[in-house]
């Protein structure tokens, strides 16, 4: 059922390391207050704390009580408070507000802000404001990598895809020029480096000039991972804007996965109690499904659920001693087993009910004639009905996103009448959304001759100087034109099928969407390892307005193994989905490589339509 690597797949690195050095870096901060101390933990930051250090290991530290960032007044009576916070304005302002109290109370305590994973100098520059700065000590967790699963680092930053890519505002790329100089600090240097978009090549540069700085490091260090591919996500909007059908990303568009972990209600555990649990390769049964096709999970579950019982069944026949062995070496492990089957047949009957409520089928059919370029009328009219019932004002909008892509923007007549529904349907605070996707080249208007409109390029002339690279950045999307259907063209995106597709023995990586369409990030990949260079690709990068930023550094590979060239870091910037992590665990086991993958964060198309959003769901 799960397809297993080739034996002759290169071993994963060990990323253990890079939990240990966050537990140990984030102890020696805590220990530079000696004494008992309440920390006040920010809410984004907790779950990943918990994946580093739980509530144990703070205690040892000192640590007395713990309490959540949020915005009512905090009842410490601790005389050191510690602050572990993500460098925002409103965090500021609450720690101010808790140290103006104290002031005004004439209380005397210790506070110290640590920053994760880098401080701001905005953030500095509301502490002077707030007249605290000579009060509270910072300090920096350079936390920005953090394992979820064997295969897949996460920088835990959902904010980043928003920032830079409707913001135009570069603040993240220097912690992932960071976090990219610890992994070849710890792993070797990557012998061959590709890139495309114009983030990917910001975090290049910067990088680059870190590695120079310490270039003593990692000088003589035999490479571990031989090709490193730095990705960013508006390079490749389509995929990320499908529905999932692959186990794990039906999962996450269902339940939501949270830092690699999620909350099963009551409807999957059978009892009256949520239960969280931890989905990654130690789960023995979904690592069997995580990457399969939905309609292959049910049958694979239940002949596991006869397996098992035929296991149990065994005892019947057997002596005292068998039974001792059976009991001290394997019961334990068929219990575990037995409990996690019962967790993902409930899941799956959960997805399956929410499925059929919203027509799943329907919904499918029309996203694959939206990628194929067919019945775009019937299209335009199903998510016009979508509209009209409300079935989801998020839901609604990845549709209006996925037609406006793959065809080029929308002609000026169903723009104006698909955004009137709209705004008639879900309630008109949601104009400013409209302005972010145009912004960000997701949902945009065809003009007559012209992809600018008069006003816009006059701003663009204005922001044509260097110095003001960050707003041409935020505009420079405005010009942008998809071209889908000509990439799809040229890098063969929809498979030609004859017959049916067999999604029990997939051909391609084209089966994640029931072999309607081979993800255009993971395509790319597939090329350039195959030509090991941007090379005979010129069409397809122009036609992805990426020419200026689609770079190869070559460097010599004489000290890699040929085992460490068949290992690949894949760097998705601004997020990544589990159908694009499924697919490329396909290819390496179709071409005997090993895929890593490293992401600003896990998305999904709604994660992506809510960070576009102005109306807080």
């Amino acid at each position: 059922m799960a397809f297993p690597y080739r034996l002759d797949a290169p071993e994963l690195p060990d990323f253990s390391m890079l939990k240990r050095l966050a537990r140990d870096q984030l102890i020696y901060l805590l220990e530079q207050l000696p004494g008992r101390k309440d920390l006040f933990i920010e809410a984004d930051l907790m779950s990943p704390l918990d994946r580093i250090a739980n509530v144990s290991i703070l205690k040892q530290h000192e640590v007395d009580k713990l309490y959540k960032v949020e915005n009512k007044p905090a009842l410490s009576y601790s005389e050191q408070l510690c602050f572990l916070v993500r460098p925002r304005i409103k965090n500021m302002r609450y720690i101010a507000n808790l140290v103006n109290a104290d002031k005004l109370a004439g209380r005397t305590r210790k506070y110290k802000v640590i920053f994760s994973p880098q401080k701001f100098y905005a953030c500095e520059m509301v502490l002077e404001e707030e007249g605290i700065y000579g009060d509270v000590s910072c300090d920096e967790w350079a936390f920005s990598l953090l394992p979820l699963d064997v295969d897949l680092l996460s920088m835990e930053l959902p904010e980043f895809f928003r920032d830079y890519f409707l913001e135009g505002d570069q603040r993240w790329i220097n912690t992932v020029a960071q976090a990219l100089h610890l992994l070849s600090t710890l792993y070797g240097p990557f012998p061959n480096c590709y890139g495309i978009g114009r983030c990917a090549k910001m975090s290049y540069d910067l990088w680059r000039k870190l590695e120079e700085e310490e270039d003593s490091e990692t000088k003589g260090r035999r490479p571990e991972i031989g090709h490193i591919f730095l990705l960013d996500r508006d390079m490749d909007f389509v995929t990320a804007l499908c529905s999932q059908v692959v186990y794990e990303g039906l999962v996450d568009d269902t339940f939501r996965i949270k830092c690699g972990s999620v909350d099963f209600g009551p409807e999957v555990t059978s009892s009256d109690k949520s239960l969280k649990v931890l989905l990654n390769a130690e789960d023995k049964v979904f690592s069997e499904i995580r990457n399969e096709h939905f309609s292959n999970v049910f049958g694979f579950l239940s002949q596991k659920a006869r397996n098992l019982q035929a296991q149990y069944d065994r005892r019947r026949g057997m002596d005292i001693k068998q039974m001792k062995n059976f009991v001290s070496q394997e019961l334990k492990g068929l219990k575990q087993e037995h409990r996690l089957l019962s967790l993902h047949i409930g899941a799956c009957e959960s997805i399956m009910k929410k499925k059929t409520k919203q027509d799943f089928q329907e919904l499918i059919k029309t996203e694959h004639a939206l990628l194929e370029g067919f019945n775009i009328r019937e299209s335009t009219n199903y998510i016009e009905e979508h509209i009209d019932r409300q079935v989801s004002p998020i839901e609604s909008l990845r549709l209006m996103c996925l037609l406006s892509i793959t065809e080029n923007g929308l002609n000026p007549k169903d723009y104006r009448s698909l955004k009137t529904q709209y705004l008639q349907s879900y309630g008109p605070e949601h104009l400013l959304t409209f302005s972010n996707l145009r912004r960000a080249g997701l949902l945009t208007e065809q003009a007559p001759g012209d992809t600018l409109t008069a006003v816009e390029s006059k701003v663009s002339k204005l922001v044509t100087d260097k110095a003001a690279g960050k707003i041409t950045d935020a505009f420079s999307s405005l010009a942008k034109r998809s071209n889908f259907r000509a990439i799809s063209k040229k890098l063969n995106l929809i498979p030609r099928v004859d017959g049916e597709y067999d999604l029990k023995v997939p051909r391609d990586m084209a089966y994640i969407f029931s072999g309607a369409y081979v993800p255009l990030s993971c395509r790319i990949i597939e090329q350039v390892l195959e030509r090991r260079s941007w090379q005979g690709l010129d069409e397809v990068v122009r036609l992805l307005n990426c020419s200026e930023f689609a770079f190869t550094d070559m460097a010599k590979e004489d000290k890699a193994s040929s085992e460490s060239l068949r290992l690949i870091l894949v760097v998705f910037l601004g997020g990544c989905t589990f159908s694009e992590i499924s697919a490329l665990r396909f290819l390496g086991r179709e071409k005997g490589y090993r895929f890593i993958f490293l992401t600003t964060a896990i998305t999904n198309s709604a994660r992506l339509m809510e960070a576009m959003s102005e109306v807080k769901a």
